[in-house]
């Protein structure tokens, strides 16, 4: 699942360089076996204040009905398995950037007994932030406004935007009570300047305090913070196939 402000294209067509790993994800799956199906966001999701959001995942719990997980749950249970060759393995893998890892962790807690694994990259907890969508100075031409923690209210891109001693203000996660959860792995840079590292941090122990196993996860390093190092990068590619790969039944 792509970025915020991206699509489902952003995995098959390398039109500018920053996207160019995840075509080369793609291209690296269909040779390893692998059937890959690109999803796409809608650009109708709307803050609490009834601001447009733009073109992001509708992950975060609101009081309305959710934009794209009854879409999610339509490719799960109709169109995988409908595409599916005689024969073949029925194992499913999520794998999601920023916008996207924030919502491939909301779908497969809600449908957590179609998952085999999960691997949200760059991102953080759907359960614990909120969008406010009020456009800012500088934002890109169809993503408005920031994501904000719920215990600190502090915008994610702030370093340790997602420390806290507690979370109240945590949200009611979805079918975690299922005892089949998949196996979750992330994948981030430590010097992320747009998804903090504690916020990577904060989803890992929500998981844990809900019973889910994770792998450690896998960390790219650099010398410096940086909104470069926010975007998928070729360092995922190989270790999430690897992931996937392991958790064939």
């Amino acid at each position: 699942m792509h970025g915020g402000g991206g699509s489902h294209t952003n995995f098959c067509v390398a039109n500018i360089a920053l996207i160019a790993p995840q075509v080369r994800f793609t291209e690296m799956a269909l040779a390893r076996g692998f059937a890959v199906f690109l999803l796409d966001s809608s650009d109708r999701v709307t803050g609490s204040e009834g601001r447009l959001c733009g073109k992001v995942w509708d992950d975060e719990v609101r009081e309305r009905g959710n934009l794209d997980l009854p879409f999610i749950e339509d490719v799960l249970r109709r169109l995988i398995p409908g595409k599916r060759p005689s024969g073949s393995r029925t194992e499913i893998f999520l794998a999601g950037h920023s916008s996207g890892g924030y919502m491939a962790v909301r779908a497969a807690t809600r449908f957590a007994e179609l998952i085999s694994a999960v691997a949200p990259v760059s991102s953080g907890d759907p359960y614990g932030w909120f969008r406010d969508c009020t456009p800012r100075p500088g934002d890109r031409a169809n993503v408005f406004g920031a994501g904000h923690d719920n215990e600190t209210r502090r915008p994610i891109v702030e370093p340790g935007a997602c420390e806290a001693l507690s979370y109240p203000n945590e949200r009611p996660w979805d079918g975690m009570a299922i005892g089949s959860a998949p196996v979750f792995r992330f994948f981030h840079h430590l010097q992320d300047g747009i998804n903090d590292r504690s916020c990577v941090a904060k989803v890992r122990s929500q998981l844990r305090s809900d019973g889910s196993t994770e792998l450690a996860p896998f960390t790219l390093r650099g010398p410096s913070r940086s909104i470069a190092v926010h975007y998928w990068l070729d360092g995922y590619n190989e270790p999430i196939l690897d992931f996937f790969a392991s958790r064939l039944r």
